[in-house]
């Protein structure tokens, strides 16, 4: 997917003119903690709510504050990943996506970002979950598609994470089948560790379960 049609519509930009108590107006309205400041088609800094409250001329432009020295930004070329990236790293609620020339194209809001995450991760889908763990060296995904599909399992799609405690890997799958027992009976023949299995369930467990699963995806 081209990052761009991610870009949110409704972002407000700030200008050098606008003052402190603006800008933190605006970002009530949007309910965001971030605004992108901009000159000309120009991205000039990114600014963060908790500074402008800490400014002590909040009534004053904001060509006069200290904090305009801060811009994370991700190019049009860039892979939603890496926004996602930016944005986890930074705590950022938006993510301003500029050109080779540094011109503000827009802004990417964080509730976006998990939208196409969950979709592109088939979180949205039915399907359990299961978690493995596993020494780099030993890690080979056809071994573990075949597994899965010698017990008629899909694998939908698999995020990697490296455990820098225990120096392993884990891999999260996400399959089209609720019921996993099968193929977690399976790996465990071939000595794979099941960390963990996520299944179908109702209710409040649900809703957390899928939070913190797509937590663990993002997180990567």
């Amino acid at each position: 997917m081209n990052i761009q049609q991610l870009i949110s519509p409704v972002v407000p930009t700030l200008e050098l003119t606008d003052t402190g108590s603006r800008a933190l107006s605006l970002m009530e309205e949007n309910n965001i903690s971030h605004l992108p400041l901009v000159t000309a088609r120009q991205y000039q800094a990114l600014i963060h709510e908790n500074d402008v409250m800490d400014w002590e001329m909040p009534e004053s432009p904001l060509s006069k504050a200290d904090f305009l020295n801060y811009r994370p930004a991700v190019f049009a070329s860039s892979h939603p990943y890496d926004a996602m990236r930016i944005a986890h790293q930074h705590n950022l609620s938006i993510v301003p996506v500029i050109d080779g020339s540094n011109n503000y194209l827009g802004a990417i809001t964080r509730h976006e970002l998990l939208s196409y995450i969950t979709e592109s991760s088939g979180l949205d889908n039915p399907g359990a979950i299961i978690v493995l763990e596993l020494d780099p060296r030993s890690y080979t995904l056809v071994d573990i598609a075949r597994i899965c599909e010698n017990e008629d399992v899909l694998i939908i799609s698999t995020q990697l994470r490296n455990n820098n405690q225990t120096g392993k890997i884990e891999i999260t799958i996400k399959t089209n089948r609720t019921d996993l027992r099968g193929v977690v009976s399976s790996f465990e023949r071939h000595n794979y560790i099941v960390r963990d299995v996520y299944g179908e369930v109702n209710g409040e467990t649900d809703l957390q379960e899928r939070y913190d699963l797509l937590m663990n995806f993002i997180n990567m």
